[in-house]
């Protein structure tokens, strides 16, 4: 996730355009929050690029931008100005229902606290991006199950959410992001109300699926175990990203 400034050469001394090279392309991004009595510069005109398959975590202390960034990342926030490509597609030119589709099918989100409906079994509950997404019923079972099953959780289909451990809960909604297998997981402090023995579990799948579906993953975290597994980390200082 270094910085990069306009076009570059490859290995053959061509120019090649980084908003194509790469998985995802940013630059110039700025976020910033006002209240009645100051404004915070969170982010200040961000510049990086994240390959396909790569493993990133963010770091650092609370308050800096991580969540932010993660937000504007997966299109959850619209950045004050600058872009950014996915996969050669400049996602912010897209309007909200377009967005809102861009989402379902190309990004998944695992979150601290899982935002399972209660109400429902961990089956239901990893279908409903596919059935978002348009599937009859039965694909989007299907679906689930295959997830849910790869996942552990092959003998807690029907169990209600209220039924199922704190991991067996996290499980549960890594299973609902896979479910329509995006190219692009995003996790925010996911094992952060977990015990330990649940948290290394987690980390082992979340490695094992990214290689399983070349997925490229990038994950806030304040775990330092989870942070040495990933391939590069950065954190956020003066509203730069800064690689470590």
């Amino acid at each position: 996730m270094t910085a990069i400034m306009g076009h570059s050469e490859n290995d053959n001394g061509h120019a090649i355009n980084p908003k194509t090279e790469h998985f995802i392309f940013g630059q110039g991004l700025c976020k910033s929050f006002s209240t009645s009595e100051s404004r915070i510069d969170v982010l200040r005109e961000v510049e990086f690029h994240v390959d396909t398959g790569e493993t990133i975590a963010i770091v650092g202390a609370s308050g800096i931008g991580k969540s932010t960034f993660l937000h504007i990342l997966g299109t959850l926030d619209r950045p004050d100005s600058g872009f950014l490509y996915f996969q050669g597609r400049n996602v912010f030119q897209l309007d909200d229902i377009q967005l809102a589709k861009h989402r379902n099918t190309a990004i998944g989100f695992v979150f601290q606290f899982h935002h399972l409906l209660l109400e429902f079994s961990a089956l239901e509950n990893a279908m409903m991006p596919a059935l978002i997404n348009g599937f009859d019923r039965k694909k989007a079972e299907e679906a689930a199950e295959e997830v849910l099953i790869r996942v552990g959780l092959q003998e807690r289909l029907t169990h209600r959410v209220n039924e199922l451990s704190g991991g067996e809960q996290q499980r549960v909604a890594l299973a609902r992001a896979l479910v329509l297998k995006p190219s692009l997981l995003l996790a925010d402090e996911p094992t952060g109300n977990l015990d330990k023995e649940n948290s290394d579990q987690v980390h082992d799948l979340l490695f094992e699926l990214n290689q399983e579906l070349s997925m490229t993953m990038v994950v806030v975290t304040h775990n330092m175990e989870l942070a040495s597994m990933v391939s590069r980390k950065v954190t956020i200082a003066a509203g730069q990203l800064v690689e470590i």
